[in-house]
């Protein structure tokens, strides 16, 4: 299961850096609303890292520059792989949601509700390209896997 997630998360990372690249060379075009989502993407999977390791947790609706959001993504692949390597994946981890709201989940269970969490918002990036005249890449896993 660790092996999995690993390749899953390295899957967003590379799929979200190449994201990353298009979106910085066409940032004359790309809308507040592209950036925000895309920040949005890489706060909460930073949030929910720290719910599980502890740390600092930025602002779900924090807004940060292109470049910004490019080097957070490196740094919470980091993070997730260390998460991966040195907790258990069935441990339960307490955690507030954004409410104050208390909830109990497994480390995998986040986990994959982390990687659900980053493909949805991905996608909605994507689909917002090509009405800005810029064209998507495929980021479909399989096509990563090829």
């Amino acid at each position: 299961m660790k092996d999995f997630f690993r390749d899953i998360f390295q899957y967003h990372n590379h799929t979200n850096q190449e994201l990353s690249k298009l979106l910085l060379e066409n940032q004359d075009l790309v809308s507040e609303k592209i950036i925000a989502l895309f920040s949005h993407t890489v706060n909460a999977h930073h949030i929910w890292n720290a719910r599980i390791s502890g740390g600092s947790m930025p602002g779900v609706h924090d807004i940060h520059p292109l470049d910004q959001c490019q080097e957070m993504d490196i740094a919470n692949y980091k993070t997730t792989l260390d998460i991966i390597s040195n907790f258990n994946l069935d441990q339960v981890t307490e955690y507030q949601n954004s409410k104050g709201d208390r909830y109990n989940n497994t480390v995998k269970e986040i986990l994959f509700h982390n990687s659900n969490h980053t493909s949805h918002h991905r996608g909605q990036v994507m689909a917002s390209l090509r009405p800005l005249g810029i064209e998507p890449f495929i980021s479909d896993y399989i096509f990563y896997k090829r």
